[in-house]
């Protein structure tokens, strides 16, 4: 148990930081092969930047840093520039690395099981290393942290819920089987962030 009498915790260096956004940013790029590989959809400004990419063919890191600019106004009034600027760092690098690693990689089609868990493991996880640094991939995540800290609503819910949205949306350009499959993997990563992201658990603040 945290003591009231510890010295405040110090916040991450740039270096740590820097650190940090790179690999949630190239966990997140891995979980978007893996939803690649069995053609499989995800929630958040994600999930909708991959409706809007499959069937039209644009690219996806552009569809997806587009849709989030909007969230940025809310993030400088509510979160500050700090926080903002980081998060428009981790959508930049994830635009990015999303349009290189499958020049790089390709992961062979599997059981779209497989490909949903694969994809709630590594996007749980470089959720999870870009909220200990400060930052999101913009997006509902902006919303998510924001209620969070400001009213005590588990971010992974409120991710979940809007989620719940977007394959409500997807269910009509979609197979029923390519929704479900997809919901166990956003679902999967939402779980994870329920269960491990708590602010008073943690020794260095961002």
């Amino acid at each position: 148990m945290l003591m009231l009498s510890e010295p405040p915790a110090e916040r991450h260096t740039l270096w740590e930081d820097a650190f940090g956004l790179v690999l949630g940013c190239m966990l997140m790029a891995l979980s978007v092969q893996f939803l690649r590989a069995s053609d499989l959809i995800t929630g958040q400004i994600a999930g909708l930047s991959l409706v809007v990419s499959y069937p039209t063919g644009l690219a996806f890191g552009a569809v997806f840093f587009t849709l989030n600019l909007p969230f940025y106004v809310l993030a400088v009034r509510q979160m500050g520039w700090r926080f903002t600027l980081k998060t428009f760092a981790a959508v930049a690098l994830m635009s990015a690395f999303t349009e290189i690693l499958p020049r790089v990689l390709i992961i062979a089609p599997a059981h779209p099981l497989i490909s949903a868990a694969g994809f709630g493991v590594c996007a749980g996880v470089g959720l999870l290393i870009l909220f200990r640094h400060g930052a999101t991939l913009g997006g509902v995540g902006i919303v998510a942290l924001w209620l969070q800290d400001t009213r005590g609503i588990k971010a992974g819910n409120v991710q979940l819920s809007f989620d719940l949205c977007v394959f409500a949306l997807a269910l009509f350009l979609f197979d029923w089987r390519t929704v479900l499959y997809s919901l166990i993997g956003a679902a999967l990563v939402n779980v994870m962030i329920t269960v491990n992201h708590r602010r008073d658990r943690y020794i260095a603040r961002s």
